[in-house]
């Protein structure tokens, strides 16, 4: 046994150090699963698959607004600096889909608005385990704790904030299940919070779903705001849990 670090090092040709950051970024996987400690031990004959970094795509840009549709494993600040302008909303560094970022301040304080009233309207895809065969939705409250290592959510039925989650099945191919999932509010890791929370969830999720994968199978998939409406393709890889054979004219259709 050796440390996982030590290992990739030697079979990428990298240094130590370059190995780690690899690690903990997320981009490293042994079998479909996820490298989640740097220090952790693995089996000298493991063989590491390494995830490149996709280029985010800019979806849209005009006086007001940029749309991009952006990959996994990169955080919502460093798409601001990569297109130079601030952030209208954010994602998770692993989820992938719709970020959008502003270019004047009117345009923001009418944004702002717009989210405070939640009319602005967001779909996701997620792949979760577990079957779901009907519609279902979550209405539960949610409070976020920060701490040094991030931001935690969890369901507060005394001192949460209102949070609502609407889930309709798309696919089930074995014991999992791509989902359509909207959501009415958007606080911190809302949706992986009220899926797990009602056994079904989201595909690599260590922190609530202790779901360990080659990604967090989650994707924001369209977001509309006043007459925009942008869609983000979801990659292939989104799809390598068993639905390689969905039909994209469907997902635009969602």
């Amino acid at each position: 046994m050796q440390k996982a670090y030590k290992l990739l090092a030697i079979q990428e040709g990298i240094s130590n150090n370059e190995a780690k950051v690899m690690i903990d970024a997320g981009l490293v996987s042994v079998g479909g699963q996820r490298v989640m400690l740097a220090r952790g031990l693995l089996k000298e004959s493991a063989k590491f698959k390494v995830t490149k970094l996709a280029k985010p795509v800019k979806i849209f840009e005009d006086e007001n607004i940029i749309a991009v549709n952006k990959p996994p494993f990169i955080t919502s600040q460093k798409i601001a600096e990569m297109f130079k302008f601030p952030l209208l909303n954010r994602l998770d560094k692993e989820t992938s889909g719709v970020i959008m970022l502003y270019k004047n301040d009117d345009f923001q304080q009418r944004a702002i608005r717009e989210f405070s009233q939640n009319r602005v309207k967001k779909t996701y895809l997620a792949i979760v385990k577990g079957i779901v065969c009907e519609n279902l939705t979550i209405n539960q409250p949610l409070t976020t704790i920060k701490t040094r290592s991030g931001a935690f959510a969890k369901i507060d039925l005394k001192n949460g904030k209102s949070a609502i989650t609407h889930i309709a099945p798309i696919a089930v191919e074995g014991k999992k299940s791509l989902l359509k999932v909207d959501i009415e509010t958007g606080r911190t890791h809302q949706i992986r919070v009220h899926l797990a929370s009602s056994g079904f969830g989201v595909l690599g999720d260590e922190k609530y779903a202790k779901s360990n994968s080659n990604r967090l199978h989650l994707h924001s998939l369209r977001t509309k705001i006043f007459d925009y409406e942008f869609y983000a393709e979801p990659s292939r890889e989104f799809f390598n849990q068993g639905f390689n054979e969905i039909d994209k004219t469907i997902l635009k259709m969602v």
